[in-house]
Order: C-alpha cells, then sequence, then structure tokens
C-alpha cells in the first residue's frame, strides 16, 4: 500500500482522538499508592458518598468516577492489606486536579488476602485464558539456584510446555516461540530466556506484573497467532535509596532505586531511578560444586542489564526511559556452541489531559538481536532480527464501561543464513513495515462483561490488510460461578526456520514470511503467505469453597496458514519453503488453594497439536500429550519468617525424528570432478517426521528459606534447595554422530545469601 494511505489514517485515527478529548466531564479522579514506596496500587476500592457510585483502581493505580454535580464529596479508598483512607473532593467546573492517595499497610495482616483478591478481579475482569504473575507468586517456587525467576513460574501456568532444563523453549498452547509475543515495557524481546531453561531475562524484583494470554487475546495485542506475555516494570522506589544483593552458588544479583527528585507534599512531581544486574558464572562454580554433573563445569553463562528513569508530574502524568542489555554463551562439548546477545532502548509515556476521562498512554522503542549455533555435523547457523515499535493508547472511562483504542507502528529488519541437510544455502535479509489500529469496548450490563474489539493489521511486505475481530465474554452466575468465551482471528509475518534434524531444536532463526512461496495449500487458494490462526476458548471459573478457586478451560486453535522451510527440497529449482495447516486443542485444569500460610496448586494440561504439510499429517516437536505441575508452599512463624516450598512435574515424552541410519556421502566439486580422488563425508538418513517418542519428564524441586529482620527496612535472608531431588535422568540431547545421549541437569543443590535494605 502507498504511504499516503498510512497517513491518510493515522490523521483521521487522531482526528477521532481530538473530538474524544473536547468532551469535558465533572470527574473525581486520582491515583492510589502504596505510602512505603510510593509504588501505584492496582484493583484498589474507591466509593463516593452521597452518589453511591465507585470504581476500582486501573494497573497504574488511576480511578476515575464520571458524571459528578458539583459539590464535595466524601471518598473512601481501600485496599486488601491495607488501612482505609477517607477524603473529601470537591467538584467544581474547573476541577481537574487528580487526587493523590497513599495507603499503608495494615498491620494485621489477613489470610488468604491473595485468593479473595483474585475473586475481586475475577467479577469485574473478563480475564480468558489469561494468567496475571505477580513476584509474591514467583517466589513461592522453590528458587532453583537460590533466586526466583518468571522463566520457572511460567512452567507450572496451564497450556505452557517446557521443553527442558538445558537450552529450554516456552511452547503455549500450540503455538511455537516465533508465534509468542514477549513485550517488556512494550518494546518487543526476541528471546527472554536462557540457555539454562531456568532462568529468564527478567529481574523478579523489579517486575509490577507480567499478564500471559495462553489465547483469545483482545486486538489491543497484534502481530502473533499463539500468544502474549506482557511484563510491566516497576519504577524506583519514591521515598528513599534502597536495594538488595543476592548471592548463590548459580550467581548473583544486584539491584538499586530511589529517588532522584524526591516528590514534597505541594510538589509531586518526583524523578527516580531504577538499575538491575544479574549474571551467572555457573560455568566456573560448577567445576568446584557439581564436578559430578560435568567434569568440565556447567557451560552456562548469561549477564543482563535493566535500567529505568521514571518522571512523574504532579497530575499522575508520567513519562519512563529505559534500556537493557541481555547476553548468553554455552558450550556443549563436541556438540554445539550457542550464543546471542541482544539489546534496546525506549520510552514509554502516560497523559492524563485536563477535565477528561480519557488516559493517553504510549511507547517508542528499538531492540535488536543476534544468534549463533555452531554444530560438529551441520554448517554454522546465523540470524539477527531488530526493529522499532511506536504505539499510542487511549482509554476512555465511563461508569463501569471502557472504550479503548490505538494505533502501533512496527519496522523490522532481519538477516538469516542457514545451510539445509541437503547443502542448499537459505538466506534472508529484508525489512518490512506494519501498522495496527484497534478498538475495543467493555461493556458490562448486570451479569453479563462483554468485550468486542476489532484490529486492522496491514502489512506492507504482502500488500495486504488484515482484518481481525475477536471477542471475549463474561457472564456471572452466581459470586462464585462464572461462564468466559474468547475467540478471534490473528495473522502475523515472523517465521523461524529450525531443523528437523535436531533432537532439541536449540537454533531458531528469525525471517520474515517469503512473499510468493505458493498460491494453495492443500489444493486451497491462498492470496499471501502470512501465518493466521484462529482461537476459541470455552472456561468455567468455580470458587467451591473459602480460600479456594478452580478453573477450568477448553481451547482450540486452527493455524490455517503457516510457512515453513521445505523438507523436501533436494534440487536447486524445488521452492525453499512449503505452506502448511496445523492444528492445536486441549483442555486445562487450575486448582488454587491459600490458607494460614499454606498455598498450593494443582495443574493439569491435556494437549494434542499436529501439522499438515500437503505429504504427511505429523505431531510436532513440541506436542506434550499430558503435562502435570504440583506446587506447595508453607510460610510459619512468629512474621512468617521460615518458608518451605515443593514443586513436582511431569510430562510425557516429546516425538523426535529418529536416525535411521548413516551412509557415505561422496562430494563432487563441479561436473567435472574426479570421483575417485573427491571425498566423502558422513551423511545421516531420518526416519519418518517425529515418528518416535522421548521418555517422559519429570523432576522434584525443594527449597527452604529463613528471613531475619535487622530493622523495618532492611533484613536478610538465607536459603537452600535442591533441583531434581530425586536424580532422575531425563534426555536432553542425543548426538546423531556418535548416538551419545546427553541428560537434562542431574541432581543439584544451592545456597544463597540475599541483604534486602
Amino acid at each position: 500500500m502507498k504511504f499516503w494511505k498510512y497517513l491518510l489514517l493515522i490523521v483521521i485515527f487522531f482526528a477521532c482522538s481530538l473530538l474524544t478529548l473536547s468532551a469535558q466531564t465533572s470527574t473525581i479522579r486520582g491515583f492510589v499508592f502504596d505510602d512505603s514506596n510510593g509504588e501505584p496500587i492496582a484493583f484498589a476500592t474507591v466509593f463516593v458518598y452521597g452518589v453511591n457510585s465507585g470504581t476500582i483502581t486501573e494497573d497504574n493505580g488511576f480511578f476515575s468516577v464520571p458524571k459528578v454535580s458539583y459539590g464535595t464529596y466524601k471518598v473512601r479508598v481501600s485496599c486488601i492489606g491495607y488501612d482505609s483512607v477517607l477524603f473529601e473532593y470537591q467538584v467544581t467546573e474547573k476541577s481537574a486536579q487528580s487526587k493523590r492517595v497513599y495507603l499503608k499497610k495494615t498491620l494485621v495482616q489477613l489470610e488468604g488476602v491473595e485468593i479473595t483478591a483474585d475473586k475481586v478481579v475475577a467479577q469485574t475482569e473478563t480475564r480468558v485464558a489469561v494468567n496475571r504473575v505477580t513476584p509474591k507468586q514467583i517466589i513461592r517456587l522453590p528458587s532453583i539456584g537460590g533466586v526466583p525467576d518468571l522463566a520457572q513460574y511460567l512452567q507450572v501456568l496451564p497450556g505452557v510446555v517446557f521443553t527442558g532444563d538445558q537450552g529450554g523453549q516456552l511452547y503455549v498452547r500450540g503455538g511455537t516461540p516465533i508465534q509468542n509475543k514477549v513485550l517488556l515495557d512494550g518494546l518487543v524481546v526476541y528471546n527472554p530466556f536462557h540457555s539454562i531453561g531456568l532462568f529468564s531475562v527478567f529481574d523478579v524484583d523489579i517486575i509490577k506484573s507480567a499478564d500471559v494470554y495462553t489465547a483469545g487475546f483482545g486486538a489491543e495485542y497484534g502481530g502473533r497467532t499463539s500468544s502474549i506475555i506482557d511484563v510491566k516494570t516497576r519504577d524506583g522506589n519514591r521515598k528513599r535509596i534502597s536495594g538488595k544483593f543476592d548471592l548463590s552458588t548459580f550467581g548473583a544479583k544486584f539491584l538499586l532505586e530511589g529517588p532522584m527528585l524526591k516528590a514534597k507534599e505541594k510538589k509531586e512531581t518526583s524523578l527516580t531511578f531504577l538499575l538491575s544486574l544479574k549474571g551467572s558464572y555457573l560455568s566456573q562454580t560448577s567445576k568446584w560444586f557439581y564436578n559430578y554433573a560435568n567434569k568440565n563445569g556447567l557451560p552456562y553463562d548469561y549477564f543482563d542489564g535493566y535500567g529505568k528513569i521514571s518522571l512523574e508530574m504532579d497530575n499522575g502524568s508520567r513519562i519512563n526511559f529505559f534500556g537493557f542489555s541481555f547476553n548468553d554463551k554455552v558450550k556443549y562439548p563436541d556438540i554445539a556452541t550457542y550464543k546471542w546477545g541482544s539489546w534496546g532502548v525506549g520510552t514509554s509515556f502516560m497523559f492524563l489531559p485536563r477535565m477528561s476521562n480519557l488516559i493517553i498512554d504510549g511507547t517508542l522503542a528499538f531492540s535488536s538481536y543476534k544468534m549463533s549455533l555452531q554444530e560438529d555435523i551441520t554448517p554454522e547457523r546465523n540470524s539477527a532480527i531488530n526493529g522499532f515499535n511506536f504505539g499510542m493508547n487511549f482509554a476512555y472511562l465511563f461508569d463501569k464501561n471502557t472504550l479503548s483504542y490505538g494505533l502501533e507502528i512496527l519496522g523490522t529488519w532481519t538477516d538469516y543464513t542457514f545451510t539445509s541437510a541437503y547443502g542448499w544455502n537459505v538466506a534472508q535479509n529484508d525489512f518490512n513495515s506494519e501498522l495496527g489500529i484497534y478498538l475495543k469496548y467493555k461493556w458490562s450490563i448486570k451479569k453479563f462483561l462483554i468485550e468486542p474489539s476489532f484490529r486492522l493489521h496491514i502489512f506492507a511486505s504482502q500488500s495486504y490488510a488484515s482484518p481481525e475481530p475477536r471477542l471475549a465474554i463474561k457472564y456471572n452466575i452466581t459470586k462464585n460461578v462464572r461462564l468466559k468465551l474468547a475467540g478471534g482471528l490473528y495473522a502475523q509475518n515472523l517465521m523461524s526456520v529450525t531443523s528437523d534434524q535436531d533432537v532439541v531444536n536449540l537454533f531458531y532463526g528469525f525471517i520474515t514470511v517469503p512473499e510468493g512461496v505458493s498460491d494453495s495449500i492443500n489444493g486451497k487458494r491462498v492470496k499471501n503467505s502470512l501465518q493466521k490462526g484462529q482461537h476459541v476458548v470455552l472456561g468455567l471459573e468455580l470458587d467451591p469453597i473459602p480460600n479456594t478457586s478452580i478453573n477450568i478451560e477448553g481451547y482450540f486453535k486452527n493455524f490455517s496458514q503457516l510457512t515453513n522451510i521445505n523438507r523436501y527440497k533436494i534440487f536447486p529449482t524445488d521452492d525453499e519453503f512449503i505452506l502448511e495447516t496445523g492444528k492445536a486443542y486441549g483442555a486445562d485444569v487450575n486448582i488454587k488453594f491459600e490458607y494460614k500460610g499454606f498455598y498450593t496448586t494443582a495443574v493439569y494440561s491435556l494437549n494434542f497439536v499436529n501439522r499438515d504439510d500437503g505429504v504427511i499429517v505429523y505431531r510436532t516437536h513440541f506436542d506434550r500429550r499430558h503435562n502435570i505441575n504440583l506446587t506447595f508452599s508453607y510460610s510459619w512463624g512468629k512474621r512468617k519468617n521460615w518458608t518451605a516450598d515443593i514443586r513436582w512435574n511431569y510430562g510425557s515424552g516429546f516425538p523426535f525424528t529418529k536416525t535411521k541410519g548413516v551412509y557415505p556421502n561422496l562430494i563432487i566439486d563441479d561436473i567435472t570432478g574426479e570421483i575417485i580422488t573427491s571425498n566423502e563425508e558422513i551423511a545421516i538418513a531420518l526416519d519418518s517426521l517425529n515418528g518416535g517418542l522421548l521418555p517422559d519428564y519429570h523432576r522434584l524441586d525443594l527449597s527452604i528459606k529463613r528471613k531475619f529482620f535487622l530493622s523495618e527496612t532492611c533484613h536478610m535472608e538465607v536459603g537452600a534447595g535442591i533441583t531434581n531431588a530425586y536424580n532422575y535422568s531425563n534426555i536432553f540431547y542425543v548426538n546423531r554422530s556418535t548416538n551419545e545421549r546427553i541428560y537434562q541437569l542431574p541432581l543439584l543443590w544451592s545456597l544463597n545469601f540475599s541483604v534486602t535494605f
């Protein structure tokens, strides 16, 4: 499409926004913060006496009660775990100030507040096929290596399949890693997991929340066909300089934060900073502590850094500047050397127009990612991807309803080189741009919550505009029983290129979907070669007894169009890529219970994932039929200073392609080459695609920790943990040349020490 068409769409879009800005109403609005560190409090209850109306705060702590007549009103703000606050708010024709409310943590801690808070959210949000992850939940798992991590918690979520401790990847309800969009403060992160799959690039101590959408996500997200992981970081401490230092047998971490410009009583403008550094020295310490696992040491090294500066105005508007650098390297002796590095910078903002119920937020960011894999039996593979993304979102708050709309502009560069099993070179160096515009309305009517949304996503390289309607519905049958439904259409332009030779896939090359791959799939004509999918999710939420919640969901994902490397290519004239179709379907059961320091979850997932390339229908290598996760956490002591955590995971075996045999392959340089003097190399003959089945996977992890309170703002914690407690031999990799089996991590113990100040 021509540039002027994009420009016209943007002009029309912003014209509509200006019209919305002109709508002025009398409103009570403000922000709710934690008094100890100035962090916004989400889902606090705000009630206005005299109009008998109320609301709950957004993720950023913002609340708005519109259509209030002029006068003075008493407003009560309350939140579970905090003391309530009562204040007066005067509504006039010129009332535009945002009230700032600070809540102090209650001295009497109530048991089961997590489940109670979740129940409030469950009744007011559709939340279909989405899990909100908080730091409090993450630290309830056994801390492998002594350090809690988001990667460890994602593995216990329903619908998530994890391929292992080493080189592990996450597959979400039938989607590949490239079909999962990962956002960090609105910036696209192309690989969030380290080679040792126990750790991600995210520091738990800086995470505010992580929303994991496993299917049926709304129109505010685009460019992916399977799932979304939206990670938001918190701002630095607004009250004082604070930090944390972690030291363990696996690695170390350092966090420092505080105000650069303190907010004062009459001047609420503040400027804060936050800096997080973490890394692994396992390749060195394992030679001392874990030489039984590998005499040369466990070959994992990574280093991550993240920084953020936040400026908040007195009316609640704010702007953030952030950047990161993530690096990873692993060398498996006689197998492969794999390394990658990524960095990114960006800015995000939130703006509150005066005399309006409109919230405007946005992100402008750039990120870059490079990786390489050198194996002993195949040529080196290299991939690089970088790009920018700009987005603006507008949310207009009505009484109980919300109108949201926004736009997103993306530009992506890819650079990829790969040599196939038959010696053909596959390469791409390309740039593509995309434009997305969405509209979403949240409608609360009696017992129904209805969220229709629509996205128009334009792929410039394919000259194609993808209309993507979506819908989420929740019906509150009773306060304890809720029925929900979600679905929609999805498309994406990125794909990954992997080798069918890999027993375990370590390398995911990034390319944009090539144009003109084919004009048909299984005899059906297609207009383009984009990846496309359709989702349907049906769920039931139950709160059968106090402190207990049950979530049951069934899902179906139809991948109506997928692009893959042509595994049948033999001659130069053959197509490099082919189009496939696929299906993923299954069901999950998630049970939570919390009472008096005891917290437990039980998750069971049943999954079916297959692909059809027009020649065969095959199971994908991540088609884990059964997956079970059980977690237990218990805290005791006068101030709950002792905590013990247990996690057990079982997964049925993954499909893989067996080695049928080996044969000598004669290498002739050209048509005039001599057969007698030419060299031979060992070639591998593969059996039917993913016709084999690896052994079942299971692992037990344990940890215990003790906290010492040195003062109200400083405490020390020591802990110990065991990974793979009964030392089960889980398969990781098979060297096709030697048939040598490499296993996942054996029993590993860990010690950790941390100081928070």
